[in-house]
């Protein structure tokens, strides 16, 4: 068992958002009947009624004595992945990640500006959407937000660990799309080779107190994902 993933039930919540909101499952939607669900999901029949527990909290889903569950699509959903901007090239795809390194080093002068420190945790890490590689991704979190950070640390969601561990809040977030070269430190898994040329997200970050926090590089292989906004 991966310790960094997510419990199971909250997975399936998470990625049964992501297909609501994608559209591939679509306003007043049956699902099919919980065991047959389950069966087709892989999971029991207990962890999937937590799972739609979870989204029936959230108001997309109505279950109805007797006649089933049904999807009620809203835009304004708290989720774990409420700022991952990527999904699948047909749509959703549940995120989870693969720590590549973990090391504290000095700020790289190409970045944005961000953060107190001279220093900061660089997280590398690859990103795959229903278990196929699709976002290289390489964090920078300002150093003075902790004194050292280890794989162990880390869980599958970092905005998540970042609250619940340091007391760090991402609030907002911005995005800048452009065009970037594969670094050479992409693992063989990720599909655009070293040196190619692939859509690449620069994302800042802000923390509670208006100060920017954290700096990220997002290269996104085009072939099985793509970068969406939506706006309500």
């Amino acid at each position: 068992m991966d310790r960094h993933a997510l419990p199971l039930h909250i997975q399936i919540s998470e990625m049964l958002i992501r297909e609501i909101q994608s559209g591939r499952l679509v306003d007043g939607e049956r699902l099919p009947p919980e065991r047959a669900f389950a069966e087709r999901l892989g999971i029991s029949v207990g962890t999937l009624r937590k799972a739609l527990a979870d989204l029936a909290d959230k108001g997309l889903l109505e279950r109805v004595q007797g006649s089933g569950n049904y999807v009620r699509a809203r835009a304004d959903v708290k989720s774990v992945y409420a700022f991952f901007r990527v999904e699948r090239v047909e749509g959703g795809g549940l995120p989870t990640a693969e720590i590549l390194s973990v090391d504290r080093v000095r700020k790289d002068g190409v970045l944005p500006a961000f953060g107190t420190s001279a220093e900061a945790h660089r997280i590398r890490r690859l990103r795959r959407l229903g278990n196929v590689p699709a976002v290289l991704e390489e964090i920078w979190l300002d150093g003075d937000y902790a004194p050292t950070l280890t794989r162990d640390d880390l869980s599958e969601s970092l905005y998540l660990f970042y609250r619940e561990s340091l007391g760090l809040w991402i609030t907002r977030a911005e995005d800048r799309l452009g065009l970037d070269v594969v670094p050479d430190w992409s693992p063989q898994s990720f599909g655009p080779p070293r040196g190619s040329q692939t859509l690449m997200a620069t994302r800042i970050s802000w923390a509670q107190d208006g100060a920017r926090a954290e700096v990220s590089r997002n290269w996104i292989d085009t072939e099985v994902a793509r970068y969406v906004a939506r706006i309500a």
